[in-house]
């Protein structure tokens, strides 16, 4: 079976190769999208630093735009607002399953991050919150009180750029900011497209050098690629007490790492991700395959693919991470690369069963793509 699946790859190739050239085109001009609307974005996050100091503006979204560019649906793009917190003076301390209000769901590496007692300009942003093992109040910081903070002050630049002619009708809309959720959002117009971004204040902190459990450090990486790409703890609001620990960033560094090693690699993710829009999606508005799925499952495959020659053509490329993708569909088990605790698949409502028949169908028969 694996050798008539590879000759039929190896068929559709050529095709494949032009297929890659119009992705690519069109990611030039989604880069150029992004870039437009990014530069509304800036011009509000310097108005909100103008008026509080505390949320600093981050000018490297190189990553961002990365992201964007190679996702082939209109996901919102997450952006990662940094507070001017000496997060290494933080003390994590973990949330207890009665510590937060009913209807907000706590997954792993949720917490609570004590502020020191004093030396701090963080008193409007904190609160005591009761933590069992203490058996008394602490200072901790408050996402929920970041965020409201973050939101009027959002508004207000809106208004001042509105005021000052700054912003062109259309150019932005602010509905989804009166939603009671943990980001922000944004629309913004970037050319004749429409960007969802989603603001989140962060607090980033060092951390120990990231160590795989029971796994060989960075097999299949170029040496260095995981320790650069965690060295620094990403914790966003959770729930309006809570912290969790955010990979979103790393992610995109080890994605990112791939794409500077030889081989197609990138390429097969383009193609799949293709395929995951266009003939993987499900009926009934049931949920299917992310581009975070897919990126989990060329990061596991780059692991247990470490050689550069199973890397060496396109179709070879495509395989490793079809084999990959049609286990995890089989087992309903996704581990996340970082925490292969946390099974990504785990409370999907999609159809396992036709989404594994949709995959192996093209595995089989790559050439009806």
């Amino acid at each position: 079976a694996r050798d008539s699946s590879g000759a039929a790859m190896a068929a559709s190739a050529s095709h494949w190769h032009s297929y890659i050239g119009v992705i690519v085109s069109r990611e030039r001009q989604r880069m150029e999208h992004f870039q437009q609307a990014e530069d509304i974005l800036l011009t509000l996050l310097e108005g909100v630093h103008a008026r509080e100091p505390r949320f600093l503006v981050d000018y490297a979204r190189n990553l961002e735009a990365f992201e964007f560019a190679l996702n082939a649906s209109e996901d919102a793009v997450t952006v990662e607002v940094p507070l001017r917190i000496d997060g290494n003076a933080l003390r994590v301390l973990a949330c207890q399953p009665g510590d937060t209000p009913a209807g907000h769901h706590l997954g792993l590496g949720t917490c609570y991050l004590e502020v020191p007692s004093s030396g701090t300009d963080l008193e409007d942003w904190t609160s005591a919150v009761g933590v069992m093992e203490q058996g008394c109040g602490v200072g901790c910081l408050v996402p929920g009180k970041v965020l409201q903070h973050l939101k009027e002050l959002l508004v207000s630049a809106i208004v001042r750029c509105q005021r000052h002619f700054l912003l062109q009708p259309g150019d932005l809309s602010a509905e989804k900011l009166q939603e009671d959720a943990m980001e922000l959002s944004l629309l913004i117009r970037g050319g004749w497209k429409t960007i969802r971004f989603d603001i989140i204040p962060v607090v980033r902190r060092w951390q120990e050098p990231f160590r795989l459990k029971g796994r060989q450090s960075n097999r299949g990486f170029p040496k260095g690629t995981l320790q650069k790409a965690t060295e620094e703890a990403h914790f966003v609001p959770a729930s309006p007490h809570c912290w969790r620990s955010s990979t979103h960033l790393p992610i995109l560094k080890l994605v990112q790492a791939v794409d500077m090693q030889k081989g197609p690699r990138l390429d097969s993710l383009r193609l799949l991700d293709q395929l995951r829009c266009q003939d993987w999606g499900e009926e009934g508005g049931k949920c299917g395959l992310t581009f975070n799925h897919l990126k989990m499952v060329l990061l596991w495959s780059t692991e247990l693919f470490p050689s550069p020659e199973d890397w060496q053509d396109l179709e070879g490329s495509v395989y490793r991470l079809l084999v990959i993708l049609l286990r995890c569909l089989a087992t309903r088990h996704l581990p996340h690369f970082l925490h292969p605790e946390e099974n990504l698949f785990q409370g999907e409502a999609f159809d396992f069963a036709s989404l594994y028949c949709k995959v192996e169908s093209f595995a089989r028969d790559p050439q009806r793509f």
